[in-house]
């Protein structure tokens, strides 16, 4: 009998099928973002350096410096992960011939390129407008008291929804617009309420027309860089506006304050916004961007989406960023990370769970929530890896690695 017999038998005696478990997590789609190929460069013309509170901390060779290389990358590492996916995309990787295209200027055109490169993959694409790295985003961005920046980055905003329009109408696939600003301040301001209300101005109008093929979200921060004392779009001011204009809530695991459970959140939003687009961060003491990791916050944050069938509500993406290792082998740990707590999910008897609560056996339920922790569920992954003609165990970073040689070291 194999392992994954085996472990079938193991959970089939909690009620668990594993096979719905393998052919669930199949089609769960995880937007992977493009920039941990690149430590957040983009292809803009020009020489603006990365700003906005954002560091990418180290200098491994092989850093994707092409649109060509850049997806070349993401193909690599679509070839070690099972499933269908999406891929996120920033509005500065966009592709302009050389030509210098200022942000509120962009149009569908500058990603056809990437689009096509979906079709050819089976991706569904995400957008972000890029309110960060710019001469104008020096200041206040969105929230800024001058009119002609904050005019600016409203015209970026509402180019960029036309843009993620268009990627969803050409892909047959809703995206998802992200909208998340660096304003602040560093010291304690004297008016916090004025910022507030011009950001709520500026979102007003980014979102004044509807679209068809693409869904809005707003994300919040804790602080930043340059805005330790004052961040104005705050994650209550955020889930207001979501709550008030029913767009998505974004909720990043590294923009809440360390002592935060962002699995806590989900399902004290959900039924008060049309949805939640969750971005799978490693925080280490405050929003570092490390390599997301199978740690208990992960799966804690998958549980909370498969106990209660939440994948029609919760988009899930990945938001981190590592320069000081393999680029292709952070995103594909990180991928892989959450697709492994998603399956430790999907394999929770969450009905004997429940009904352990809710008869107030509080002893049985931690029992059962501690037996589960050394549950096969890894010949569970194994049988996934293998069904979708990928490696098992620690080969995929042989081929990593001779990719890196092949490919990487050669840039």
């Amino acid at each position: 009998m194999s392992m994954y017999e085996i472990a079938k038998q193991r959970y089939a005696e909690l009620g668990v099928d594993t096979e719905q478990a393998i052919e669930t997590l199949g089609r769960l789609p995880i937007s992977i973002h493009c920039w941990q190929g690149d430590d957040v460069g983009g292809f803009e013309t020009g020489d603006a350096e990365l700003s906005g509170g954002i560091a990418a901390t180290g200098n491994y060779p092989g850093k994707a410096q092409t649109p060509q290389q850049l997806r070349a990358d993401i193909k690599k590492v679509l070839s070690l992960v099972g499933g269908k996916h999406r891929l996120s995309l920033h509005a500065t990787y966009a592709e302009t011939n050389g030509e210098a295209v200022e942000r509120n200027a962009l149009q569908p055109k500058h990603f056809e390129n990437w689009v096509a490169f979906a079709k050819e993959e089976g991706l569904g694409l995400d957008f972000n407008p890029t309110l960060f790295s710019h001469p104008k985003a020096e200041g206040m961005t969105l929230a800024s008291l001058d009119d002609g920046i904050r005019n600016y980055w409203i015209e970026h905003c509402i180019a960029s929804r036309e843009i993620a329009d268009y990627m969803g109408r050409e892909l047959n696939n809703t995206a998802v617009t992200n909208v998340w600003i660096p304003d602040g301040m560093k010291d304690v301001p004297a008016d916090r309420y004025i910022y507030r209300k011009k950001l709520s101005d500026s979102l007003d109008k980014v979102f004044a027309k509807k679209t068809v093929h693409n869904l809005d979200a707003v994300e919040s921060k804790v602080f930043g860089i340059g805005a330790e004392s004052y961040t104005v779009g705050s994650h209550e001011f955020y889930m207001g506006y979501a709550v008030k204009h029913q767009t998505l809530l974004t909720l990043d695991t590294g923009h809440f304050h360390p002592t935060e459970y962002v699995s806590d959140k989900i399902t004290g939003v959900i039924d008060f916004v049309p949805g939640i687009l969750l971005h799978t961060s490693r925080p280490v003491r405050w929003d570092s961007d490390h390599v997301v990791i199978l740690d208990e916050e992960l799966q804690r944050l998958m549980a909370e989406l498969c106990r209660h069938d939440l994948f029609d509500k919760v988009h899930i993406g990945l938001d981190f960023f590592d320069a000081s290792i393999n680029r292709i082998a952070a995103w594909v740990i990180g991928i892989r990370n959450t697709q492994k707590a998603l399956l430790m999910g999907l394999l929770e008897p969450a009905k004997a769970l429940f009904e352990a609560e809710y008869a107030g056996d509080y002893t049985k339920r931690l029992a059962l929530m501690e037996e589960l922790k050394s549950m096969p569920w890894n010949a569970v992954w194994d049988e996934f890896l293998t069904r979708n003609g990928i490696v098992t165990g620690i080969a995929w970073l042989d081929e990593v690695k001779q990719y890196e040689k092949d490919v990487l070291s050669k840039r």
